[in-house]
């Protein structure tokens, strides 16, 4: 990579390397791929082993389970059929998604289901769109009967119960009540995965083949998708899980008859893509040129506006805006951006190294995706390490950091 002005320093990128190694050499984690970008100049860090007791070295074509850096990628497929006016913003869904008519919300977040009263309007795609459909991930909910039904029919990823078909899972997700009203409140996850049935029931493809006609294939990323092919099932690193009492590297996903190693009874937009250090960057890059990959317009740039912008307002980011504030010794500092676009965080405020204006996301599996209109800039860490210890967390602010104090201008 060329260092100068408008780009790294030579030493940033020194001290870049030295901090990953150091996570590296800990023993915590097994290895990593890390790209930066900026000023037309891109700088690649690939370190440690597929596995956390040695094996292949982590390459920069290799693949890795995206997990929720999912969802800033996904959302794009909901935004070409809004630029071509097959979707608009405050359409009613039922049309698509008849299971979703005639909701029924909680009284109580934490009451029975049947305690119900009518929704007081029905569910739009812009309230799918910013995640405040009504349903979701409430992780100040846990143990409630509305979410203990949530993972009893499979409804959310990486559970006991496997994550059925979309037509029943559309089905199960029918039968219960909202734990909000439409438009109230940010909930996480479920409107992700939602958002690619509504994209598939629109498009009348699966979300997958409309992804890869639409997004994928335009912008060159020929390894994303919802699975890795028997022929390149090597480039899979295994993911793990730690004990979080001892640290024990528990394999939560092998290569080789895992998860991923077939197509997806679901094709989950909140959690099921696999991608490469070089995949991403190209989609964020594209974010970052209004829209346009190598002079072709994949978005328009009032989509992408739309996209990475916060959509949020103060009441609806109230939850949100809470559980970053006082969770942090449990998410470890994550998810503090401020606000919320689609598909992705954007930072309202400015609480590390990092301005205000960037936008993107982080993974469960250890996966971190951003980019800074304001440094025009673009940075992927990818690593196999789910967040059962803070490990990956740790690693993650440590990268943004060190990409941050690069910058030479």
């Amino acid at each position: 990579m060329a260092i100068g002005r408008n780009s790294f320093s030579e030493q940033g990128l020194r001290r870049l390397r030295e901090v990953l190694a150091r996570h590296v050499d800990s023993g915590k984690i097994p290895g990593l791929v890390a790209l930066v970008s900026r000023g037309g100049r891109t700088h690649v860090e690939t370190l440690g082993t597929m596995r956390h007791d040695g094996g292949a070295p982590m390459q920069r074509d290799t693949i890795f389970r995206m997990a929720s850096t999912s969802k800033p990628v996904s959302i794009a497929a909901a935004m070409v059929l809004l630029d071509e006016c097959r979707l608009r913003l405050d359409d009613v869904v039922d049309p698509w998604l008849p299971e979703l008519a005639d909701r029924r919300v909680l009284r109580r977040i934490d009451g029975p289901l049947d305690d119900t009263v009518p929704a007081r309007r029905p569910i739009t795609v812009r309230d799918v769109l910013t995640s405040t459909f009504g349903l979701g991930m409430d992780m100040t909910a846990l143990g409630t009967p509305i979410l203990n039904a949530v993972f009893e029919r499979g409804l959310t990823p990486n559970l006991p119960t496997e994550v059925p078909e979309q037509d029943e899972w559309m089905r199960r997700l029918g039968e219960l009540p909202l734990m909000r009203q439409p438009g109230e409140h940010w909930q996480y996850q479920i409107s992700s995965d939602l958002a690619g049935v509504l994209v598939s029931r629109v498009t009348g493809q699966t979300f997958e083949d409309f992804l890869r006609e639409r997004i994928f294939e335009p912008l060159g990323m020929k390894d994303t998708g919802f699975h890795v092919p028997s022929d390149q099932i090597d480039r899979l690193p295994t993911l793990y899980a730690p004990d979080p009492a001892t640290g024990e590297f528990l394999a939560w996903d092998e290569p080789e008859g895992g998860r991923w190693s077939k197509p997806p009874a679901f094709q989950g937009g909140g959690g099921g893509l696999v991608s490469t250090a070089d995949d991403y960057h190209a989609y964020f890059q594209m974010l970052l040129n209004g829209g346009t990959h190598n002079g072709r317009r994949i978005l328009s740039r009032p989509a992408v506006e739309l996209m990475t912008t916060n959509r949020l307002t103060p009441e609806q980011n109230a939850a949100r805006t809470a559980l970053a504030t006082n969770a942090v010794h449990i998410s470890f500092g994550q998810g503090q951006q401020g606000g919320w676009g689609l598909g992705m965080a954007v930072r309202t405020y400015r609480g590390d190294y990092a301005p205000i204006g960037q936008f993107g996301w982080d993974g469960g599996s250890g996966t971190s995706a951003y980019a800074d209109p304001t440094n025009q800039l673009t940075g992927i860490l990818l690593c196999q390490l789910g967040y059962t210890v803070p490990n990956p967390a740790h690693l993650m602010n440590d990268f943004w950091t060190t990409v941050y104090q690069a910058i030479e201008d």
